[in-house]
């Protein structure tokens, strides 16, 4: 039986706590191989693997973290940490840099630092929505995450998949096409775009978008469904 990745987050944090940094690492990755993982399990991810003993490794995880949430404080600070303890000193001052312009930026008066764990708190709580089924609540409290985190690109893609589920693909396009020109590189978010075009009826969008990916990518399996899906439906008509 699946568990969530709700659950393997917690036991990863479980594990953490009684410094098992190794059944930590099993359990992350486990949440990552899920495709529902959040910026704060890279982070956790970065912390366990450094206790572990593989620092470059953890570099590459709190980049991730990074990268879906540029504002994360605390990855800045202790990928800064790892950097330093490799030698790295010039790239871990530029990284404490990045730990203190995230914590002095603000969101309606909110301090950067707690606006980012109110963000997540809303988040996580919009997953407890969505795993009870109610999920026109959580996607209101992922648009209150959005408010208060609008660079947190992990949680606007996962905003995006809830509005798919539940029919409303306007909405889903319309935080798609703001990911796309935050993160012009990011397939998975173009393939999850072209869906929503193929959904919401723009069949030509989809097709083009999807053809564009498969370019530069033709081994993407996601793709070729999509454009399989696109050959039958014309060959039906």
């Amino acid at each position: 039986m699946d568990v969530p990745p709700e659950n393997l987050l917690e036991r990863a944090k479980e594990r953490f706590e009684l410094h098992d940094y190794y059944g930590c690492v099993h359990f992350l990755e486990e949440v990552i191989q899920s495709g529902k993982a959040f910026a704060d399990a890279h982070h956790l991810l970065g912390l366990a693997l450094h206790l572990a003993g593989r620092s470059e490794k953890a570099l590459e995880s709190f980049d991730r973290a990074l990268d879906l949430n540029p504002r994360y404080h605390e990855a800045h600070i202790h990928r800064g940490i790892v950097l330093n303890e490799l030698g790295r000193t010039a790239e871990a001052e530029q990284a404490f840099k990045g730990a203190a312009a995230a914590r002095r930026a603000d969101r309606d008066g909110i301090p950067g630092l707690y606006a980012a764990k109110l963000a997540n708190h809303h988040a996580q709580l919009g997953e407890a929505y969505a795993e009870a089924g109610a999920m026109d609540a959580a996607i209101d409290q992922y648009r209150t995450a959005l408010h208060l985190g609008p660079t947190f690109h992990d949680l606007r893609y996962r905003l995006a998949r809830m509005l798919l589920e539940v029919g409303r693909s306007l909405e889903a396009r319309e935080e798609l096409e703001t990911l796309v020109a935050a993160k012009p590189d990011a397939r998975n978010i173009h393939s999850t775009l072209g869906l929503a075009y193929y959904v919401s009826g723009e069949i030509d969008r989809a097709e083009a978008t999807w053809k564009a990916i498969q370019q530069k990518h033709p081994d993407d399996v996601r793709v070729r469904a999509y454009i399989a899906m696109l050959r039958r439906a014309n060959e039906k008509e």
